[in-house]
Formats: structure tokens, C-alpha cells, sequence
């Protein structure tokens, strides 16, 4: 195999579909090759690892996933503006510490060094904490734990790792922001895995910033094995959706669910079958193709703790879609009772919900409080650990942490669908003291 374009090369090959074909040609390459195959950055990158193409911007934050390819994205970045011949530029390099800057972006796996096209290589000066390209371009190191550093520096663009463990992160923001005055268009790439830090959150606000994420599984080049296990630990918990899944995600003031809390609330999956009570609580949506049709599974176990099961919330379905939805929940759980909001439709709910399955014990409950109020004492059962999440539930925990104390939402969507079900149910079962009937069970 000896072609002359190997960009366009790598450009074919990432489009073939036969994912053996592709195997096969990879194992005839020679070493030499293969090493010009993954010079060929542009061919085969993510589409957040590509600079955006939106006129006008700033900074370029990308926030993803540990092992996402943020470094690689960084390094390329930084190669491609400085390597242009005849147009020396200037660079800062800032990482969390200096050390880290040399040991990551520079000298790192998928550092600059490790990523340089051979006779665009950069002479490196660790005593300096330079490096030199051929065509004159520099870049140096500089830290943000001294933010300092950074003044009276003149850059034409930075390439910002891991702002989301800075020391000093804003001091070290501003400090960058007034040194990139050189050229008509400076320009920052922040590069990090996502830490609700206020710094961050206001870098991702500004008009100027154009943000791309990832997750660590967009990465092929990780074994099934690291995946498997990453994802099965930690896929769907804060940690996993912020250090996997590359998600900011941030406490909203005075929530009844603070994330801290929704973290020690959780536990290992729960057999339905060791628990006295199953309920699926039901929030109806208001109309077709409206908002969400909150259906969450809550049981009781012989400890008195409640557990939250199953969010089988649905969206976009018509009202027998969303009650077969329910009947379906409470078949696979043996619930012994679906308690349904009857506020929006009232005896429609009812009598939809029957006519999926006349045997479906179906009790009608009506808001006479606010989401927010009916919230509090359900709330309060898990900061005692009398309730616990059997599982991870993302979009049901982003809406519990929406509540807030004093009747506000914060969270995704118009309305927390999802967190009202919950609440149902598990009044049902923690707060409303009632004998069990017998449960849903399918023969």
C-alpha cells in the first residue's frame, strides 16, 4: 500500500461500512503506514474534535468524557496554527500545573510532540517551557496555579487543558483573555472534562464561546473490557454522566434534591419480587404530543425503605399509547396499585387507563398543593435514608433536582413530569399507610 494522498485514503477508509474489510486492510499495513494514517487527524476525528466552523467565535470549549480525545483534539489544534509557514504565532499553553502542562500537552501520548508532522516537529526546551517550530512560531507553559504568569504576555491563541481543576481559575481566565491581543482574530480552545465550576459556567455562557462535547465510549480506540466495566459502575451517576458522558452538571439553589443527596441515595438494583408493595405513579400529560407522561415505578421493602424501581416515562404517545405504557409497567413490576394525577382529564385518565386493562387497580388522586409542597415530605424521606434510588435514572433525577424549596423548577423541560409520578408514588407507599392488596401478577 503506498499512495500518495494519505488523507484522502483515511477519508475512504473511515466511510467503509464493512467493518471486517477495514479490520483487514488495517492488519496489512506496515508500521510506516500506520503511522501516516493517524497523522491524518482531519480524516478520521470527531465532529467535536473539529474546530467549529461558526464565524465570529472566541473560544472553542470542548467539554467531554475522560478519554474522549480531548488532548489529541488540543495538540492538533495547536500543530495546524502553528506549523503554517511563514506566519510565526504565538501560543500559551496553560494547564491545571506546570507540570501537567508538560507532562500532558506537551510530552503526553497525544501531546503536541507525539501529534507534530515530522518536519513541522517543534524544538522542545523543558527548562524554558518552549517550544520552537520550525517556522518560528512559540508557544509556552504557563500554569493556573499562577495566574500571574500570564501578564504582559501577547498571544495570538491559547489552548486552555482541564480548566475545570484549576486552582485559580478566573484570575487565570482574565489574565489569558487580556494577552490574546495579537492578529485579527485570537482565539482560546478550552479543553476539559466538566466540573460545574462558576468560572466554566460563565466561559460557556458567553455569546463568543461555541461549546462541542463527547462521551469516552465515542472512542473506539478503548477495549470492550474498560467500557463494560466504566459504564456498568458508573453509567447513568453524577460521576459517570460528568466524567464519562462529558455533562455539566450543576446543584440548583435551594433544591430539595441536591445531588449530593441523590448520590448517597442510591443503591444496587432491587428484585420486585422481595417487595411487599409495588405502586407505578402515574402524571397524565395534559395533551397529545405536550409534555411527558410521567410513569415511575416506586416499591416498599420489608425494611420500610422505598425504593424507586423504573422511570418508564414516555413522550409523544396518544392516550391509549401512554396507558398501554402503564399497564406494561405494572405488569412487568406485579404492582399491586397505579395511583394516576386526575387534575388534567380527571375520569378520561381513569377510564383510559381501564380500558388497556380492566383488571388494573387504579386509584385517582387530585393536587389540591403544588408539586413543589406534595415534594417536601417525599424529599425529606431520602435525606433521612427511608428512600434510595435502586439504580441510576438521569432525566428523573434531573427533574427531582429541579424542585426547589419555596415552589420553584429549574430543571429540563416545562414541567417535571417525571419527579410528580415519583412523588405519587411514593406517597402512596411511605406516607399514606394502607394493607396491600394483591398484586398484579401476569401467568
Amino acid at each position: 500500500m503506498t499512495p500518495k494522498n494519505w488523507n484522502t485514503v483515511a477519508r475512504r477508509l473511515v466511510k467503509l461500512e464493512d467493518d471486517e474489510l477495514c479490520r483487514q486492510l488495517f492488519i496489512r499495513m506496515r508500521f510506516e503506514e500506520a503511522l501516516k494514517f493517524d497523522a491524518c487527524f482531519e480524516a478520521w476525528a470527531h465532529e467535536g474534535q473539529e474546530a467549529p466552523k461558526r464565524e465570529g467565535w472566541r473560544t472553542w470549549l470542548l467539554m467531554a468524557g475522560r478519554g474522549y480525545g480531548k488532548t489529541r483534539a488540543g495538540a492538533e489544534w495547536v500543530n495546524g496554527l502553528a506549523g503554517v509557514r511563514g506566519k510565526p504565532v504565538r501560543i500559551a499553553l496553560v494547564g491545571a500545573t506546570q507540570a501537567e502542562a508538560r507532562a500532558v500537552m506537551v510530552e503526553g501520548q497525544s501531546g503536541i510532540l507525539a501529534c507534530a508532522k515530522k518536519h513541522q516537529r517543534p524544538r522542545w526546551e523543558p527548562s524554558l517551557g518552549r517550544l520552537t517550530w520550525p517556522n518560528g512560531s512559540v508557544a509556552l507553559l504557563y500554569s493556573g496555579e499562577n495566574p500571574d504568569g500570564l501578564r504582559g504576555g501577547n498571544n495570538h491563541f491559547a489552548w486552555v487543558d482541564e480548566f475545570g481543576k484549576y486552582a485559580q481559575p478566573q484570575e487565570t481566565w482574565d489574565n489569558l483573555q487580556m494577552s490574546l491581543r495579537l492578529g485579527a482574530r485570537p482565539r482560546a480552545l478550552v479543553t476539559t472534562t466538566p466540573r460545574p465550576t462558576p468560572a466554566l459556567k460563565r466561559i460557556a455562557a458567553q455569546p463568543w464561546t461555541v461549546t462541542t462535547r463527547g462521551r469516552t465510549t465515542d472512542n473506539g480506540a478503548h477495549s470492550d473490557n474498560f467500557l463494560d466495566v466504566m459504564m456498568a459502575t458508573y453509567g447513568g451517576t453524577r460521576l459517570g454522566r460528568q466524567e464519562l458522558d462529558g455533562e455539566l452538571i450543576d446543584d440548583v439553589a435551594g433544591s430539595l434534591w441536591p445531588r449530593e443527596v441523590i448520590e448517597r441515595c442510591r443503591t444496587a438494583a432491587v428484585d420486585g419480587d422481595d417487595l411487599p408493595r409495588v405502586v407505578v405513579g402515574v402524571d397524565p400529560p395534559a395533551s397529545v404530543g405536550g409534555d411527558a407522561c410521567g410513569i415511575v415505578v416506586c416499591g416498599r421493602g420489608e425494611d420500610g425503605v422505598g425504593y424507586v424501581l423504573e422511570d418508564a416515562s414516555v413522550e409523544g404517545l396518544r392516550p391509549e399509547g401512554w396507558a398501554r405504557a402503564v399497564v406494561a409497567a405494572a405488569e412487568r413490576w406485579g404492582a399491586d396499585k397505579v395511583v394516576a394525577e386526575g387534575n388534567q382529564g380527571g375520569a378520561m385518565v381513569e377510564s383510559v387507563l381501564r380500558a388497556a386493562d380492566a383488571a388494573l387497580p387504579v386509584r385517582m388522586v387530585w393536587a389540591k398543593r403544588g408539586k413543589t409542597v406534595r415534594a417536601e415530605p417525599v424529599a425529606y424521606l431520602f435525606e433521612k435514608g427511608e428512600a434510595k434510588f435502586a439504580g441510576a435514572f438521569p432525566e428523573l433525577e434531573d427533574e427531582l433536582a429541579g424542585l426547589t424549596i419555596g415552589g420553584g423548577y429549574e430543571g429540563p423541560g416545562r414541567s417535571p413530569d417525571r419527579a410528580d409520578a415519583c412523588v405519587w408514588a411514593l406517597t402512596e407507599l411511605m406516607l399514606r399507610r394502607e394493607q396491600a392488596r394483591p398484586r398484579v401478577r401476569v401467568l
